[in-house]
């Protein structure tokens, strides 16, 4: 099954699940009890919402999976609720994730949890400004998630973009609910010609998900 193939098949995974009600969803299904417990812990703690949705959260992980992600790059790893999340897909497929917080107490937060969910050999945190972190991290990326400050999305996407492989996947969080602080970004990634753009919702916040033409 080709990246391309496998981005469709998830997308009609996110509409069935978008049109079903999210009670009917376990929150333990098909994660461990441990770290179920330490997701909730941490959306609990999260006073300020910096962590995406659970419904994201999963759908992350089912994109990790389904792509057979092997090399991920997250910015705006808050207190490492999503980096969890794609953590367990990567622990699947034997990738690894490498999360960049700007904030140092949060990203702290983030490598306690990430080691409380026994995740340290598939995720790296790198505390710091991403636009000073990236360009110290050697290779190219298979995913890239952004989730950090809104009106800095373009800037990201023109930094890493070219960096992420042909076939991959660029995902970006929070378009729908706060698109108008980054009319820009969204202006770049459905007007390029090497890159193909949907929006899906699987929680009403908006995740960008751009594909990578390979010619």
């Amino acid at each position: 099954m080709t990246s391309l193939t496998r981005v469709f098949s998830v997308l009609s995974i996110v509409i069935l699940i978008g049109a079903a009600p999210a009670a009917r969803q376990s929150p333990v299904a098909g994660v461990p009890a441990e770290i179920a417990r330490l997701l909730s812990e941490i959306k609990q703690r999260d006073k300020d919402l910096y962590a995406v949705s659970e419904e994201d959260g999963r759908f992350l992980r089912v994109l990790v999976g389904t792509r057979g992600a092997k090399r991920v790059l997250e910015i705006g790893g808050a207190s490492g609720y999503s980096a969890i999340w794609m953590g367990l897909g990567l622990r699947d497929t034997g990738g690894q994730l490498v999360t960049i917080e700007y904030d140092a107490g949060r990203a702290k937060e983030a490598q306690a949890n990430i080691i409380k969910a026994g995740l340290s050999p598939t995720v790296r945190v790198v505390s710091g400004d991403a636009f000073a972190e990236i360009p110290k991290l050697a290779g190219t990326f298979d995913m890239i998630f952004l989730d950090a400050w809104k009106p800095d999305y373009q800037k990201f996407f023109q930094m890493t973009f070219p960096r992420l492989e042909p076939g991959g996947l660029f995902i970006a969080h929070n378009v729908v609910n706060k698109r108008d602080q980054m009319k820009d970004f969204l202006q770049t990634i459905t007007s390029r010609t090497d890159a193909w753009t949907t929006i899906v919702s699987p929680s009403g916040e908006g995740m960008s998900l751009t594909y990578k033409n390979r010619r």
